[in-house]
C-alpha cells in the first residue's frame, strides 16, 4: 500500500502495524481475533464467578474481579483497532481517534500497576496480619481503594495528552507501531518541545516505579512472614495464594521494564511492537488462565459457572 507522504492529504496518523502480504495481515486478524475473544471470556468469567458465588464476596476476589474488568478495557483499546487495520488499505488513525487511544491506553495501563499494588496490599495483611485483617480489609476500604485507582489511573495522563493533542504535527505522519506511542509521536511534531519530553519522561513512569516498589515492599514482608512458619504445609499454603499475583506482576511489569526502562532510540521499531504487544495482549489473556489454575476456590466457582 501507499503511505502518502503530504501532510495535506491526511486527515490522521498512519499507524504501520504489522507490514506484510495480505494473506498475512488476514492470518494475523485471525489470530488476534482469537485472541481477544479468549481475553473477553477469561476475564469475563473471572467476573461472573466472583459475581455468583457468595463465596468469593471477600476483598481478595472482589479486586480480581475488578482486574479482570479492566483487563477487558485495556485489551480493548488497542485490538479493536488492530483488527480493523489488518482489513484496512490506508490504516489510517484520525487525529482524535489516536489521541483517545493514547490516554485510554496509558490510563488503563497506569490504573492496572495501582490495582497490582493493592492486591499485593491485600496479600501483604492476610499473611502477616492475619487476625487484624478483617477489620482492616473491610468492604468499605476495599471499595475506597477500588475508586482510587480507577480516579489516579484516569487523571494521571491527562495533563500529558491535552500537552501534546495541542501541538502541530509535520511530515509523513506515518507511526510505525499498532498503537498510538508517544515515543514515535513526539518525534513527528513540527517543532521539538523538549519541555513537554521532559513533563512526559517525568510523568510516565512514576505509576509504574510507584508501585512496583510498594509491591516490592510488601512481598520483602510476605516472604519474612512466610519463613517464620513453623510447618511446611503453611509456608505452602501462604506461597500459593501469592503465587498468581505474583505470576501475574512479573508478566506485566518484565515486558513494561525492557520496554521504557530504557531509552526509546534503543529499541528498534520491530522489538518495540512485540514488547508492547507482550503486555498489551498477551498479558490480558493469560491472567484469567493464572488465576485459575492456581486457585482451588477459584476452580471450583468457574467449574460451577461452567
Amino acid at each position: 500500500y501507499n503511505t502518502p507522504n503530504t501532510s495535506s492529504t491526511i486527515t490522521g496518523f498512519i499507524l504501520l502495524g504489522f507490514p506484510c502480504s495480505r494473506e498475512g495481515q488476514i492470518l494475523l486478524f485471525v489470530l488476534f481475533s482469537v485472541v481477544y475473544l479468549l481475553t473477553l471470556m477469561g476475564n469475563g468469567s473471572i467476573i461472573c464467578a466472583v459475581r455468583w458465588d457468595q463465596r468469593l464476596h471477600i476483598p481478595m476476589y472482589i479486586l480480581l474481579a475488578n482486574f479482570s474488568f479492566l483487563e477487558i478495557w485495556y485489551v480493548t483499546s488497542t485490538v479493536p483497532n488492530m483488527l480493523a487495520n489488518f482489513l484496512s488499505d490506508t490504516k489510517v488513525i484520525s487525529f482524535s481517534g489516536c489521541f483517545l487511544q493514547f490516554y485510554f491506553f496509558f490510563s488503563l495501563g497506569s490504573t492496572e500497576c495501582f490495582f497490582l499494588a493493592i492486591m499485593a496490599f491485600d496479600r501483604y495483611l492476610a499473611i502477616c496480619r492475619p487476625l487484624h485483617y478483617p477489620t482492616i480489609m473491610t468492604g468499605r476500604l476495599c471499595t475506597n481503594l477500588v475508586v482510587s485507582c480507577w480516579v489516579f489511573g484516569f487523571l494521571w495522563f491527562l495533563i500529558p495528552i491535552i500537552i501534546i493533542s495541542q501541538m502541530s504535527f509535520c511530515g509523513s505522519r506515518v507511526i510505525d507501531h499498532f498503537l498510538c506511542d508517544p515515543g514515535p509521536l513526539l518525534t513527528l511534531t513540527c517543532k521539538k518541545a523538549p519541555v513537554v519530553e521532559i513533563i512526559f519522561s517525568t510523568l510516565s513512569p512514576l505509576p509504574l516505579i510507584i508501585p512496583f516498589l510498594f509491591i516490592m515492599g510488601s512481598y520483602t514482608l510476605v516472604l519474612q512472614a512466610v519463613l517464620k512458619f513453623p510447618s511446611a504445609a503453611g509456608q505452602r499454603k501462604a506461597f500459593s495464594t501469592c503465587g498468581s499475583h505474583l505470576a501475574v506482576v512479573s508478566l506485566f511489569y518484565g515486558s513494561v521494564l525492557v520496554m521504557y526502562g530504557s531509552p526509546t532510540s534503543e529499541h528498534e521499531a520491530g522489538t518495540q511492537k512485540i514488547v508492547t504487544l507482550f503486555y498489551s495482549v498477551v498479558t490480558p489473556l493469560l491472567n484469567p488462565v493464572i488465576y485459575s489454575l492456581r486457585n482451588k476456590d477459584m476452580k471450583n466457582a468457574l467449574q460451577k459457572l461452567l
